[in-house]
């Protein structure tokens, strides 16, 4: 079974602690090509089977400060990081923190540089939220280049698949979704070694 089912109290300036449970950087796991990670803490979907549960809890971890948001600005300007990935724990009930980052980010970089997001919403899930008030959502998701979304669920776990755990979760390609109104799925296009793009031979993405 999956993770809980999304509630209107669900909100990150209800919830959120500002806690950070991890921060990994120049890592190759979490999204195309050489990536820093930051895993926010707290979330409530519980998925069974969750590969982190410890940052369920909003109060886990280290507060997130400027010390560590200089950190990360300065890992993410070297010229092999690609991007960003937001991870939890769920990014869209820590929208002060991610957003925090990724706006520093694109005042940087621009759209040089991408950013991944894990969530625990599906991208309808989302778009609905973000119209009932939850304005927040909407803005981060705005800035999110890839979305693998949706709760883990156990029994349609498959370790085969690429970046996700379960059959119900997508990547999806969050502009040309936003653009379309509808779930887009990613390309599945990551670079080489000598910058060039190569289309991998995955199972469909969606």
């Amino acid at each position: 079974m999956p993770g809980r089912d999304p509630l209107p109290t669900w909100r990150s300036d209800r919830l959120s602690q500002d806690r950070v449970a991890d921060y990994k950087p120049f890592v190759m796991v979490d999204g195309e090509g050489v990536r820093c990670s930051l895993y926010v803490s707290g979330c409530p979907f519980a998925c069974a089977g969750c590969f982190n549960e410890a940052a369920w809890s909003f109060r886990y971890g280290t507060p997130f400060d400027d010390a560590l948001a200089d950190r990360i600005a300065a890992d993410l300007a070297h010229e092999a990081v690609q991007g960003l990935t937001l991870l939890g724990g769920e990014p869209f009930l820590n929208t002060g923190v991610c957003l925090r980052v990724v706006r520093r980010l694109r005042a940087a970089h621009g759209r040089a540089k991408d950013v991944w997001c894990w969530s625990g919403y599906t991208f309808e899930e989302l778009l609905a939220w973000a119209d009932r008030g939850h304005t927040d959502k909407a803005d981060l998701l705005a800035e999110v280049d890839v979305l693998v979304d949706g709760r883990f669920d156990l029994d349609q776990r498959d370790l085969t698949l690429a970046f996700r755990g379960s059959r119900n979760q997508r990547v999806l390609d969050v502009p040309a979704s936003l653009a379309a109104g509808a779930a887009v799925p990613w390309s599945g296009r990551v670079r080489t070694a000598d910058a060039g793009v190569e289309q991998v031979d995955r199972r469909p993405l969606i």
